[in-house]
């Protein structure tokens, strides 16, 4: 009989809760051994599994690599490609997560930044939700009902399904966005977190194994913990910094029983979306048959962690070894099922430190933004300047980091021009302004394939401009102008730039049989999927994606040869 780790690892779950976890966890632990070499593979993986952590920048990569010993120290045996690019400006969750396994950048999947406006909506805040259903009418824009139909483009779970029905689609997270934009439109299982477990999308009801792990949940829950353990390498980090009010930098993650939020916003979710991975593998089942199937696992505790304590603490660095733990516990659970599997693990965009921290580590010009540059603000100032007001709401939407404006619906033509040649002028005079480009501009922007670090930054724009969705004006911060007027608790320092700091992401690619190398010349995620796709021989016309196949074979043979 098959063990089942499911279980094993609820156990593992509950032990990294309480406190009483391995001494991996606490102490500093021996590096991993290199994996035996093994023939190189020559038939098709049957699985594909797809992670994704979110926030993980090429920077956090490379700071704590050595530092691994357990998942990510197996992915570090395989094909790594240190400086890959989400290539657009947009650098914000859904629109990261749509190029990982579509190969095509926002511009094409048509999900330009979390959340955008259409002022001509119904919706009081005239605010959309880039992986909600906004013609139900139970959904908003803050409590929404899933649905993909804003993604435009298929994602290699589509792809694979349409060629054959029988080919599984399954896709986990904590967000219900990382699990719509990597799984698509054609998910078998489709699982998030929403209040006290995981759920899926309306109309279909939670399967054995979902109602099980939301048991294991709130078991754990209910029980509370006490702080995390602190590897001893995370003692140069375990410092307090200010942030105007309050301080960050040592906090250790105890749960209060019953506290649901303080789980969900700590490293033990990821631990919770392994948990329900695991079970999918068995309950669907997953690998075990001709075609191949997709696993998506999204892990969103990084990205808590980031935006709460920024990148530089101890609350991350606990994260760094709780995520290496918990993907070397999927790894063992696929390896124990005797599954022939490819695993790539990348990110859908990277993150900026808290700029009260950074200008203590070297960044004098680390700053958080300026009110004028607020919708509020830069409504203000353009209503005064232009003479031009609206009854009905305020005069511009969005603003406030690197992003999209959009102009109230109620104005006429020559005063949506008075309004724009103003806001532009206004913009490029702010010094914390970094570019301004207007749509008709980026219409005309060809966006370029290949080298994405040079890509000059009106082409980043445009690879995250869609002209259905996207502002009349894009407005982009300098460098280290974090977005966020001040820290609050619970968020401290964020991402959406159009910098290397949010750009650049980590590209690892592992299969039994896999010759180790590091390619360390810029690649892009859009060419994830057209490198799976050579894997298990998936053939699509061309112009399908924006990306190219990777050979991560080295040597002779060649993984895009199908």
């Amino acid at each position: 009989m098959r063990p089942s780790f499911s279980l094993a690892f609820s156990s593992l779950a509950v032990a990294l809760a309480l406190g009483s976890v391995a001494p991996a966890f606490a102490q500093e632990a021996a590096p991993a051994a290199a994996v035996p070499a093994a023939p190189a593979p020559t038939t098709p993986p049957k699985l594909i599994v797809a992670i994704s952590v979110d926030q993980y920048s090429a920077d956090l990569f490379q700071q704590y690599r050595e530092r691994y010993t357990k998942g990510l120290a197996r992915l570090l045996q395989g094909a790594v490609f240190p400086s890959g690019f989400q290539s657009h400006a947009a650098t914000e969750t859904c629109p990261g997560h749509s190029t990982l396994l579509t190969g095509v950048h926002p511009n094409r999947t048509g999900i330009i930044a979390n959340n955008w406006f259409v002022p001509g909506i119904a919706r009081a805040d005239k605010q959309v939700y880039c992986s909600e259903d906004e013609t139900n009418p139970k959904s908003n824009s803050e409590d929404s009902v899933i649905k993909p139909d804003h993604l435009k483009a298929p994602t290699l779970g589509d792809l694979l399904k349409q060629k054959n029905p029988a080919s599984l689609n399954a896709a986990v997270s904590f967000k219900d966005r990382a699990v719509v934009m990597m799984g698509g439109h054609t998910t078998d299982a489709a699982y998030w977190i929403k209040g006290k477990g995981f759920t899926s999308y309306e109309g279909r009801k939670l399967s054995p194994a979902a109602l099980a792990e939301n048991a294991a949940m709130a078991k754990t829950v209910a029980a509370g913990a006490g702080e995390l353990p602190v590897p001893g390498w995370c003692g140069p980090v375990d410092r307090a910094t200010d942030v105007g009010g309050f301080t960050i930098g040592t906090y250790r993650f105890p749960l209060k029983a019953g506290d649901m939020k303080g789980f969900s916003n700590s490293p033990r979710v990821d631990i919770a979306t392994t948990d329900m991975a695991v079970r999918l593998l068995d309950e669907m089942p997953l690998g075990r048959d001709a075609v191949p199937d997709v696993l998506s696992v999204s892990y969103s505790a990084t990205d808590k962690v980031g935006h709460a304590y920024g990148n530089e603490g101890v609350e991350m660095c606990i994260q760094m070894n709780v995520l290496d733990q918990t993907i070397g516990t999927l790894l063992d659970a696929l390896d124990a099922r005797g599954l022939d599997y490819v695993v790539v693990l990348s990110a859908d965009h990277g993150g900026a430190d808290a700029p009260e921290r950074m200008k203590l580590q070297g960044v004098p010009d680390a700053a958080r933004l300026d009110e004028s540059l607020t919708d509020k603000g830069l409504s203000a100032s353009v209503s005064k300047a232009t003479r031009i007001t609206v009854k009905d709401g305020p005069l511009l939407y969005g603003a406030g980091g690197s992003g999209d404006i959009w102009l109230n619906a109620g104005l006429k033509p020559k005063q949506r021009k008075k309004v724009i040649a103003e806001l532009v002028a206004e913009l490029k005079a702010n010094p914390q302004i970094s570019g301004v480009y207007t749509a008709d501009e980026l219409k005309k922007v060809k966006v370029p394939s290949g080298h994405p670090q040079d890509w000059t930054e009106i082409e980043r724009v445009a690879a995250s401009f869609d002209p259905e969705r996207s502002g009349e004006v894009l407005m982009m911060t300098r460098r280290a102008v974090v977005p966020g007027t001040k820290a609050v608790p619970g968020y401290t320092a964020t991402h959406g730039s159009p910098w290397d700091y949010d750009r650049r992401v980590p590209m690892l690619f592992w299969r039994k049989g896999i010759t180790r190398m590091e390619q360390a010349q810029p690649v892009e995620t859009v060419d994830i999927a057209p490198t799976l796709a050579g894997l298990i021989g998936l053939s699509e016309p061309a112009g399908t994606w924006d990306g190219r196949c990777l050979d991560i074979y080295a040597g002779e043979s060649d993984s895009c040869s199908g």
